[in-house]
């Protein structure tokens, strides 16, 4: 390899590397923006908080579906275990809320694993029917559970969380919550660049050459299974914790129809696509009064716009038209 080539290569290692930090230090700035905007207003602070558990549960669907093409409609499910173990554990015992987000989290990855497993079998209309009733059946299993559950009246009056000896109060619970999306998305877009994303990209794509290279696909399928409903549980137990109560009718089967389409609005080719697929999801459902009635099929009608028009998603054709703006800087430097 001669010299000018290793130069180029380094050149090119480097603005990757620039890229990156730029990325997730933007992304940062862009969060604490958010902070900044919600401050003391409480309809502000719902939005927040609706939008990070949107964008929570959009990033645990989006490992599994996006990166290897295993789709679960029982999310729902995943989302409310997180909300319950909050509810159990502030009711029932004296531990701290931090144990049940882990709690939550552990029999949400193990349930996803299991299902999945139940269902490797399975593909296309028939895994996501299943997966789907089983959405249901989980629903009507907290109704009929009063004695764990509550029913239909749930689980109230739930301590807030509290940490070093002192209650968090709402606008630092929603700091937090939102500097957790951040967190995790910038690790689930790590993953996707990672060798292991690559591995995962390719066992939707060919998985016959993945199987050929000694690496099971269906234990790599399993694995982000369980990784997603993780996530999932997380955004269910701090969207419990904010609002301090929780029912079956809290994350319903329609919050899981909404999140297969987040990363296609926002873009399929980073995680945070995902993240800003769940913000438009929230300004168009919530905020903005003139689609106050018909905010579901404006969305609807802008991922089918996106789609036909744009099948990169936002944040694709974003960087798209950076890098082509790239490049016509770098010609015009180089002609000078």
């Amino acid at each position: 390899m001669s010299a000018v080539s290793v130069k180029e290569s380094a050149g090119s290692f480097g603005w990757v590397r620039s890229a990156e930090t730029a990325r997730v230090l933007g992304t940062l700035v862009l969060t604490l923006g958010v902070i900044a905007w919600a401050g003391g207003d409480l309809f502000r602070q719902d939005l927040a908080l609706l939008g990070a558990t949107y964008a929570l549960l959009a990033l645990g669907m989006y490992l599994p579906f996006n990166l290897a093409g295993a789709l679960s409609l029982a999310y729902s499910a995943y989302v409310a275990i997180g909300g319950y173990a909050v509810g159990l554990v502030a009711t029932e015992t004296g531990w701290p809320l931090p144990v049940a987000y882990l709690l939550g989290a552990v029999a949400s990855a193990v349930l996803a694993v299991v299902l999945g497993f139940a269902t490797r079998r399975l593909s296309g209309f028939y895994l996501a029917a299943v997966t789907l009733l089983f959405g249901v059946a989980f629903q009507s299993f907290l109704l009929d559970a009063k004695e764990i559950t509550g029913g239909a009246l749930g689980i109230g009056s739930i301590r807030p969380l509290t940490l070093f000896g002192g209650e968090v109060d709402r606008r630092s619970f929603i700091a937090l919550t939102l500097l957790v999306v951040w967190i995790v998305a910038v690790a689930v877009d790590r993953v996707r660049r990672s060798p292991f994303g690559v591995a995962l990209q390719s066992s939707r794509d060919v998985p016959a050459a993945v199987e050929a290279a000694g690496i099971g696909v269906p234990a790599l399928r399993l694995t982000v299974l369980g990784a997603g409903a993780a996530i999932a549980s997380v955004g269910g137990g701090l969207f419990t914790t904010a609002n301090q109560t929780i029912g079956p009718d809290t994350f319903t089967l329609s919050l899981v129809m909404l999140a297969i389409f987040m990363p296609l609005l926002g873009g399929q080719g980073s995680a945070w696509g995902a993240v800003l697929g769940a913000v438009l999801v929230v300004e168009l459902t919530f905020n903005l009064q003139i689609f106050e009635r018909a905010g579901s099929l404006i969305f609807g009608i802008a991922v089918l716009a996106v789609l036909l028009i744009a099948p990169r998603g936002i944040l694709g054709y974003a960087g798209q038209g950076a890098r082509w703006l790239r490049g016509r800087l770098t010609r015009t430097g180089g002609t000078r």
